[in-house]
């Protein structure tokens, strides 16, 4: 008998229940424009917020999760661009410095579903961060990985992708955002 992952996990009742997939937020709402403060207490309650960020990343599914979209104010970040999801990294108040060269790229968002459009970033950063036990990280990012995490932290300054984008895009990102927001709430 084959099992898949989901059947795998409810027949060996793997003890997930202090994960929580958390609801994302999507554009406009105005939450997502809030900017996130220092994150000044490392605590339990710190690292079952990452954990429960990255729970719902994976599902999502996406390769990155500012907490600022799941409405947790906080200058915590999640990021895993492995194929196999085996190295998710867990940034809390991050610090960039960009040193590479400018790069468009393919860039969508979870708060900003079934939309992809060219940004463009730098290829390379320097990341100055905690890990969710206050342990102090350092340590250098390039490509998608680097890419994605200054999408993440534009996410704690109240910053999305579409603020990229020409006001003509992403005035018509909204307006298809707000219809299918609409025909959901009439269907639910």
């Amino acid at each position: 008998m084959l099992l898949n992952f989901l059947q795998y996990r409810s027949f060996f009742v793997i003890d997930d229940t202090n994960m929580a997939l958390l609801d994302i937020l999507e554009f406009p709402d105005p939450r997502l424009r809030i900017k996130a403060k220092p994150v000044e207490t490392f605590d339990a309650r710190i690292e079952k917020l990452c954990e429960d960020m990255v729970e719902t990343m994976y599902d999502a599914p996406g390769i990155g999760l500012a907490a600022s979209q799941i409405n947790v104010h906080e200058r915590v970040i999640v990021v895993d661009v492995s194929e196999d999801q085996s190295a998710p990294l867990k940034l809390i108040n991050p610090e960039l410095t960009l040193t590479g060269n400018k790069i468009d790229y393919q860039e969508g968002c979870l708060s900003v579903p079934g939309f992809y459009e060219e940004v463009s970033r730098v290829d390379k950063i320097t990341v100055k961060a905690f890990n969710e036990k206050g342990e102090a990280i350092e340590f250098e990012s390039t490509d998608l990985e680097a890419i994605c995490i200054q999408h993440e932290c534009d996410h704690l300054d109240g910053k999305l992708f579409v603020d990229y984008l020409s006001t003509l895009k992403r005035n018509r990102i909204r307006k298809k955002l707000d219809k299918i927001h609409k025909e959901q709430s009439r269907q639910g």
